[in-house]
């Protein structure tokens, strides 16, 4: 399985309807990607302050399934698909832990996938840059399954 962050729908996350606004699944798989490399050990704050350099969304691409409701479970999960010298493609899906419970699924319910390309740049100048090797290092390791476990 993907490395995969759980969180929890709450009042601001949903729209009158009483549903999840389209927009927060990006914020949800923000987080996800951001803890991702953080269990891989990398930090962007900290690699900010030692490189000059941080990560910028630069293209998405989604695709909406399903509904997700005030308190329901979710699980954001993050693939590494692609690594290039500049940037990262990364797969991205929301699942839903409470309709896999309501219904019986074998796996949590997909809500909404896409990939997200994210690119590194020069933090003062915003134009792109080559990613440090501790960046791409650490994310080679790991090209053999992409992933990390999901880890309650």
């Amino acid at each position: 399985m993907s490395y995969a962050f759980p969180l929890r729908v709450y009042w601001e996350d949903t729209d009158a309807g009483g549903i999840v606004f389209y927009a927060n699944y990006l914020k949800f798989m923000e987080r996800g990607r951001t803890e991702w490399l953080r269990s891989l050990g990398v930090e962007q704050r900290k690699l900010r302050d030692e490189t000059g350099g941080q990560f910028v969304v630069s293209e998405t691409q989604l695709k909406y399934h399903r509904p997700s409701r005030l308190d329901d479970e979710l699980l954001v999960t993050a693939d590494l698909q692609q690594l290039g010298t500049a940037s990262l493609i990364i797969g991205q899906r929301v699942l839903s832990k409470t309709e896999q419970e309501q219904t019986g699924a074998a796996a949590p319910v997909l809500l909404c996938e896409g990939t997200i390309r994210i690119g590194w740049v020069d933090a003062t100048t915003l134009r792109p840059a080559r990613m440090p090797t501790q960046v791409t290092g650490t994310l080679e390791r790991y090209s053999g399954s992409m992933t990390q476990p999901f880890k309650p």
